[in-house]
């Protein structure tokens, strides 16, 4: 795993971007935005992280933060038009490139290692009880 993020990391890197930065527009692609707290959640920053991480990418315009209008506790955070069109681009190449890494594995493989991890999820669910 943490090869493959190296890997998606030397890739966005030549977009002028963090790891974590790409994360967050990958997440944020494809959506009308959403609130700090589902950002969060969806790309496992922490709340202090993720802050910084929004501030730099404000400050290069690609994605806009706007308070709630019902919670003014609360922050909504958006791609940019700068932050979509550069989704747009990086994203297809990444997961271009990210496909190469799997053309040795069949059909076969695949559902193995889905079955394996449906696994592990149900094992991990069930530990908390």
């Amino acid at each position: 795993m943490q090869d493959f993020e190296r890997f998606a990391s030397d890739f966005v890197r030549g977009y002028g971007l963090t790891h974590a930065q790409f994360d967050i527009i990958a997440t944020l692609g494809n959506t009308s935005g959403m609130s700090f707290k589902e950002l969060g959640q969806k790309t496992l920053i922490t709340k202090g992280t993720l802050t910084g991480v929004v501030d730099r990418l404000e400050q290069k315009g690609l994605v806009v933060r706007k308070r709630c209008t019902r919670d003014k506790r609360l922050y909504f955070v958006r791609l940019s038009c700068e932050g979509e069109s550069l989704f747009n681009e990086v994203f297809p190449k990444l997961t271009k490139q990210g496909q190469g890494l799997f053309t040795g594995y069949t059909e076969d493989d695949f559902v193995r290692l889905e079955t394996t991890l449906a696994g592990l999820k149900h094992a991990i669910a069930n530990s908390r009880s």
